[in-house]
């Protein structure tokens, strides 16, 4: 019997993340404790945006962006922000969305299957992905429970399960 195997990926949807975008941008737009700050925010290429009068602002409006993406089913595990800093008269922050997993957290996965995982599962690190195989079944299901119960610093997606 041929080897059954999964892969673990790490991807945002980008459609998603546009609608969690727009409706930040809405609620933003809206809100009274937002009115007269220039609080803003947007797609500026692949990263996102965030410009207001006040440091405190910024990290408001960045809490908003948060909230959304999570009643989209994003994890914010998928969000890098960076620190709020003085541009002109305004803060700004730039957040960015990652995809793939690097190699370092690939590494870490990888030894997780091997040390905690059945025997029979092998992992391998391919680009920003990694593809499990077993002839068991049953093994790849104990190793997708394994990496669910895990806190890692990547949101995980169990992919092309054959």
């Amino acid at each position: 019997m041929a080897d059954s195997s999964f892969d673990i990926v790490s991807k945002v949807d980008k459609q998603e993340t546009a609608n969690a975008l727009t409706q930040a941008q809405k609620e933003v737009e809206q809100r009274y404790d937002f009115k007269g700050t220039d609080a803003s925010i947007e797609f500026s290429g692949e990263k996102v945006l965030i410009k207001a009068n006040s440091k405190d602002r910024a990290e408001a409006v960045l809490d908003v962006f948060q909230s959304k993406l999570v009643k989209r089913g994003i994890s914010l595990k998928s969000l890098e922000a960076g620190d709020p800093y003085p541009s002109g008269k305004e803060f700004r922050i730039e957040c960015s969305m990652k995809n793939g997993i690097d190699q370092e957290n690939a590494k870490k996965v990888s030894k997780i299957i091997r040390d905690e995982g059945p025997k029979s599962v092998k992992a391998q690190i391919q680009g920003d992905e990694l593809r499990v195989s077993s002839k068991s079944r049953d093994d790849l299901q104990e190793v997708i429970a394994l990496l669910k119960g895990k806190d890692l610093p990547v949101d995980l997606q169990f992919v092309n399960y054959r």
